[in-house]
């Protein structure tokens, strides 16, 4: 969602759950699906990945949060995303600074886009390499295959990449200490 787009008024949650679903539709798997509901803000509440609304409104930095939860989630334990977000929230959100949540989503909205050119060309090869497969198949069992292999390749990388998030947030949480073995003898 472009930055641009995103509400200047405070919202309550039917008029968020419209909004995400309006903006985000392009994102649906499936038409009937949803983006948002309102069990789903309720929770994220509750699991204190996005903070409380204010008299029942929902604010544009609400919105935020609930588009980075949107995305995370596809992907991510919700203790990672609490691990993600806390420090963002904690900092960032409600900060009446110049450098807030709305400035993050809008340079992280800029990477991304930056991005979609790269994506297209890793995709291209990996379908270009995928269709070099299973040579010693022929008709629809090598089609079959070859998208077997395209779609392996996509899913290595998306996995690669989970595991490297999951390492970085693991290496941001604060190590738990051991007990320690007691020298002393009884």
């Amino acid at each position: 969602m472009k930055p641009q787009d995103l509400p200047n008024i405070d919202l309550y949650m039917d008029q968020v759950t419209t909004f995400m679903d309006q903006q985000m539709a392009i994102s649906k798997r499936h038409e009937e699906d949803k983006i948002l509901t309102k069990t789903m803000i309720n929770n994220y509440a509750k699991n204190n990945l996005l903070p409380p609304p204010v008299k029942k409104k929902y604010s544009k930095e609400h919105v935020l949060m609930l588009i980075f939860i949107y995305y995370f989630k596809s992907i991510l334990s919700i203790s990672d995303i609490q691990e993600i977000l806390r420090p963002i929230t904690e900092k960032y959100f409600g900060s009446e600074a110049d450098f807030n949540l709305e400035e993050i989503y809008t340079e992280v909205f800029r990477l991304e886009k930056n991005e979609v050119s790269d994506l297209q060309k890793d995709i291209t090869k990996k379908f270009q390499i995928s269709q070099k497969t299973f040579e010693m198949l022929k008709g629809a069992d090598k089609e079959e295959m070859q998208q077997f292999a395209f779609l392996c390749m996509l899913s290595f990388d998306v996995y690669v990449k989970k595991q490297l998030i999951e390492k970085i947030i693991d290496g941001r949480k604060p190590k738990e200490k051991s007990p320690e073995k007691s020298t002393t003898k009884r």
